[in-house]
């Protein structure tokens, strides 16, 4: 589907991916279209599923997660119900924001936020370690951000 879409197209997820608060307006100028073009295209490219939604970015530290982690999970026994019964675990832990399932050693990334070395502790100890499907946990601390969901592109 990516031939669907035209270099108009790209700019304006480009600039949505940067600032989705820019108005048809403010998008209009800098596609130079006409307000109503670009939402109308804008419009097409949610309906069509190239934007799925927008939200607002949060400081972590800012709010009271100043620990920010990656989790790389390997599982012991690779069965469905396991499979299933994790994922449902990561559904309902507050402190794990992004699940990914991966080729290689480790068979989930995880990414955390937690208030403290403390809490992510917690979370590895007593959420983690004791789900009967997990084998290995190796957690790496995030020192700093030097480049964090960039944009996007073909």
């Amino acid at each position: 589907m990516p031939d669907c879409l035209d270099a108009t197209d790209h700019k304006l997820l480009a600039l949505l991916q940067r600032d989705a608060r820019l108005t048809a307006a403010e998008l209009s100028e800098r596609v130079h279209l006409s307000a109503s073009q670009v939402a109308r295209r804008k419009q097409r490219l949610e309906e069509e599923g190239y934007i799925t939604g927008y939200r607002a970015t949060v400081n972590a530290a800012r709010i009271g997660a100043a620990v920010e982690a990656f989790i790389q999970i390997t599982m012991a026994a690779h069965s469905r119900e396991n499979a299933e019964d994790f994922v449902r675990l990561m559904a309902r832990t507050e402190a794990v924001v992004g699940v990914w399932t991966l080729t290689g050693e480790a068979d989930y990334m995880l990414r955390a936020f937690c208030t403290d070395l403390a809490a992510l502790n917690d979370v590895v100890q007593n959420v983690l370690l004791p789900h009967p499907a997990v084998a290995r946990v190796q957690s790496q601390i995030v020192m700093a951000r030097l480049k964090a969901d960039a944009p996007v592109s073909p």
